[in-house]
């Protein structure tokens, strides 16, 4: 009992109906480096396993941005060194209960930890951020984005897949990257959103989203895609960005509509970041699930939220 409890696993809150990942693993992770002065590319060179040279200190390559290694790198997505979850768990093994107890006197819902846990390096450069590369590589990081969800999906037992990208006030003490995670279950608050999303519907016929009041909310707005402030904001400055037309996966993203969010993303990170005084903030793409739900109405959407309030949990 004593090795199955140093695995990850995925539990169930009994009161709450909350999913959450364990994983004693995430305890060995390196914590930001720190300093009380803002610290220059060569304070980090030599010790980030993100920057361009270190590729030996990080987990194995899953592809890179341009493929062909006689190009300049852009992007490199590899798998976390250290794991939330186990990618080499069979599909069948995935649901083996360990059992113990849930907090409500009944047996817990605990699934051994199967899923995927991937890191997506947005740049080499460590001084470099989201914020501050041009469209067209805002873009290029969006298609990385998508390609590694749609390499995720063709496992039958993976149901989820969000990306969460935490930034940290006075960003140049990290380097740029995002992490995506599959998962083999729902997650509850999804399944609340796709809910309240169906209630409206079948109450009103028409979807909430398209019925947000972008005259008092509304940012700004594309050909594609508008960004607004929520009525009822869970965080501070919670922005989300959501695509005009009914799109339930951000997967589906074609081309143009990929040049066309490249440039509202950035202007909104741009925003936050001048406007805001550079603060702490979580970026998420929250999409629907895949192989278990179909939905009359609906969208994928990404999320803005104050770090201070958000975490990389979140949806769970």
């Amino acid at each position: 009992m004593a090795s199955q409890n140093r695995l990850s696993q995925l539990r169930k809150d009994a009161i709450t109906g909350r999913w959450v990942i364990f994983s004693p693993a995430r305890a060995k992770r390196p914590s930001d480096f720190k300093s009380k002065a803002p610290a220059t590319a060569s304070d980090h060179r030599g010790r980030c396993p993100f920057c361009s040279g270190n590729e030996h200190m990080c987990a194995s390559q899953i592809f890179r941005v341009p493929p062909d290694p006689s190009f300049n790198l852009k992007i490199r997505v590899i798998e976390n060194l250290y794991l939330a979850l186990d990618r080499k768990l069979k599909d069948a093994d995935f649901d083996f209960d360990f059992g113990g107890g849930g907090g409500c006197g009944g047996d817990a819902n605990v699934l051994r930890g199967f899923g995927f846990h991937d890191v997506v390096i947005e740049t080499p450069d460590h001084s470099v951020h989201l914020r501050d590369l041009s469209p067209r590589e805002v873009g290029d990081v969006i298609l990385a984005y998508k390609k590694r969800i749609e390499q995720l999906l063709t496992f039958d037992s993976i149901k989820y897949v969000f990306k969460n990208h935490r930034a940290v006030a006075r960003a140049s003490l990290s380097h740029s990257h995002s992490q995506i995670i599959a998962l083999p279950i729902v997650p509850s608050n999804v399944l609340a959103r796709i809910e309240c999303l169906r209630e409206h519907f079948d109450r009103t016929g028409k979807c909430c989203l398209c019925e947000v009041p972008l005259n008092e909310l509304l940012i700004d707005e594309s050909a594609y895609f508008v960004s607004f402030v929520l009525f009822a904001a869970s965080s501070p400055f919670e922005i989300w960005i959501v695509p005009r037309d009914h799109s339930l996966h951000f997967h589906k993203l074609d081309d143009n509509k990929a040049a066309d969010l490249r440039g509202l993303l950035k202007l909104m990170l741009r925003k936050i970041f001048i406007q805001l005084n550079n603060p702490p903030f979580n970026f998420m793409i929250q999409t629907s699930p895949v192989h278990t739900f179909h939905v009359r109405t609906g969208f994928y959407s990404l999320v803005f939220a104050n770090s201070t309030t958000a975490n990389c949990c979140r949806g769970f």
